[in-house]
């Protein structure tokens, strides 16, 4: 095998790649790089057996061959070589020889006989879609917020992509406050899949600034993701997402219209105060056209903010003021709106204009 590649191009694709590489005893074979050459083309592949990255790296100099090499070596040794070297890379068996002008190392890799089978995704199977690299950025980061890290409830450690009324959304929830996002209107083909939450953070990590968009393909236990040259497929999670449409209050009758700047000023205020009551504060609408948040009196004392908001009846209920943070962090508009009956249904929150980005928050015991 010969490679011949610039320093910067090896080290992007590695950098991709190797950040799934596990330390596991019992399968070595995870901490290495697949590097494949076929036909001018090389191909860098890591997994942990839930997930596989690929990129996919066009060189003008290479001859076929194949060879698996500890990827997090390699990665931090290409990346200390000097900007702007070619790199040339040939192997002997198990050799691995690494050559930049005046630098040069010898990897032991390993067979890649020994390297787990990639699973495939069926092109004709599969559902696709495809998502400007931005808007899915975007989306990922509003909804991953409200993900679960309980293990006993798989189900609630992914995003749910699913489509209904000929819409494609994606929906998280950790059982106190559930996140839910519009992708794409209008689409005739039909999906019902958790993504962990941990492959699309990586899928996030991996999109470079010169891509512009996203292809989505799902099978039926796989996904994957399509961003320029890297390829990440991963496991989806087996397990029944709750049905969350009957989780969103319908009927609510509080409403509150707030700049969420200023909300976000109260809301930090009053989390000061609030820490050793476990974040609890009451958010209250007011008349005459008043929103105030408060904390709860404890050992640091208390305090009550108010700003202007127009209001339709008056409430209050309890919040977790971190929840409260998040979501508000995840709405973009500079006003928006939010809704309650009582206190103990949950709480809506959206961008005042548009409504494809919804979240709700479960109350706290008053």
């Amino acid at each position: 095998m010969i490679i011949k590649v610039t320093q910067e191009k090896l080290s992007k694709a590695l950098n991709n790649v190797s950040r799934i590489a596990m330390n596991k005893v019992t399968l070595p074979i995870l901490n290495n790089v697949l590097l494949r050459v076929e036909k001018k083309k090389v191909y860098l592949i890591t997994t942990n057996l839930d997930m596989a990255v690929k990129d996919y790296l066009p060189v003008s100099n290479s001859e076929d061959g194949v060879v698996t090499v500890p990827a997090k070596l390699l990665a931090e040794f290409v990346s200390n070589l000097p900007k702007g070297e070619t790199i040339e890379i040939t192997s002997e068996d198990t050799k691995v020889k690494i050559k930049a002008g005046k630098y040069s190392s010898i990897i032991n890799g390993s067979i890649a006989d020994d390297f787990p089978e990639l699973p495939e995704i069926n092109e004709k199977q599969a559902v696709i879609y495809k998502i400007g690299a931005d808007e899915f950025k975007n989306s990922m980061s509003q909804v991953l917020i409200a993900t679960s890290s309980d293990l006993t409830r798989p189900a609630l450690t992914g995003v749910y992509f699913n489509t209904s009324d000929h819409t494609l959304a994606v929906a998280s929830t950790d059982g106190y406050r559930l996140a839910e996002k519009k992708l794409i209107d209008k689409t005739e083909s039909e999906v019902s899949a958790i993504v962990p939450a941990s492959s699309l953070q990586e899928v996030l990590r991996s999109i470079s600034d010169d891509v512009e968009e996203i292809e989505i393909a799902f099978n039926d236990d796989l996904v994957r993701f399509r961003l320029g040259e890297v390829e990440i497929i991963s496991k989806l999670i087996d397990a029944s997402f709750p049905d969350y449409q009957k989780l969103i209050p319908k009927d609510n009758d509080i409403f509150a219209s707030v700049n969420r700047e200023e909300l976000v000023r109260i809301t930090k205020l009053a989390a000061l105060f609030a820490r050793s009551v476990g974040g609890s504060i009451i958010c209250e609408a007011k008349d005459p056209n008043t929103f105030s948040v408060k904390s709860i009196a404890n050992e640091y004392g208390e305090n009550d903010s108010e700003i202007e908001a127009t209001i339709k009846n008056t409430g209050k209920v309890n919040l977790n003021s971190r929840f409260l943070l998040d979501a508000l962090g995840a709405l973009e508009e500079k006003e928006l709106e939010l809704s309650f009956s009582n206190r103990v249904t949950p709480i809506i929150l959206k961008n005042k204009k548009s409504k494809l980005y919804t979240h709700i928050i479960m109350p706290l015991n008053s």
